[in-house]
């Protein structure tokens, strides 16, 4: 899969994807990061992008025709129309799901935004999808095009050594994931559940489930509103209520 990044700071996006799984992905080819420098393609001679805003206001805007010819340069060599995702806080909100439907993408290109915004003209040609990573603002789009790259490389086949884990992983089934235990059996006074040395591969995975719906239900309630509850969960919540 390949992910274009159009960015006024390139080398931002490399230094920062170049390690961890991620770059272990695209070491093996697995993912191409191709971050494009917009100021590349501007016709100013001092490689200015950016200009006042029409109609007045604070700070400046970023100009339609280098963002533009930036893209129609990705389409290019990509030999298609690439889906472009511009990073605002005006998007809908990134989740798992959404991840999951750009894995199952060839390319896409993420449009980073600076200062003011950018020229709405060119959102309106170019732009296939808003998308924000949460309710606040950044100074440009760069971390939430890394965001979106770390969490859709997970997804893509061969990237997570075992791609189990992925299935298990918050979010993926709907609800938190459960807490997790490593050695030593005991540390600091405190031990691993029982439960978790048993050998019950039945009872380990009703346990896991059953500490999933408590995590879910002590800090994101909301989760639960969509999820499909069996009676053995309902009930389940309900002594914890009760208990409560």
């Amino acid at each position: 899969m390949k992910f274009y990044v159009l960015t006024l700071f390139p080398e931002m996006i490399i230094d920062a994807l170049s390690n961890s799984i991620v770059g272990r992905a695209m070491d093996k080819g697995q993912i191409e990061l191709i971050p494009v420098n917009i100021r590349d393609y501007t016709l100013d001679k001092h490689k200015k992008v950016d200009d006042y805003p029409y109609g007045g206001g604070a700070g400046m805007v970023m100009q339609a025709q280098p963002i533009y010819d930036a893209y129609q340069h990705i389409c290019e060599e990509a030999g298609h129309k690439v889906h472009c995702v511009y990073l605002t806080p005006q998007g809908r909100t990134f989740q798992q799901k959404i991840a999951h439907e750009y894995a199952l993408m060839e390319d896409v290109c993420l449009l980073c935004g600076h200062y003011e915004g950018i020229d709405e003209r060119v959102l309106e040609e170019i732009v296939d999808d808003y998308i924000s990573i949460g309710d606040y603002v950044l100074t440009g789009g760069e971390l939430g095009a890394m965001v979106l790259i770390d969490a859709i490389s997970r997804l893509v086949p061969g990237v997570l050594h075992n791609d189990d884990s992925a299935s298990t992983e918050s979010f993926e089934q709907g609800l938190l994931e459960y807490p997790q235990y490593s050695r030593p059996e005991t540390w600091n006074n405190r031990k691993v559940p029982a439960i978790l040395l048993s050998g019950d591969h039945a009872k380990v995975d009703q346990w896991r489930h059953e500490k999933s719906l408590e995590r879910t239900l002590e800090r994101r309630p909301d989760l639960l509103e969509s999820y499909e509850l069996t009676e053995a969960d309902k009930k389940y919540l309900k002594e914890l209520d009760n208990c409560n």
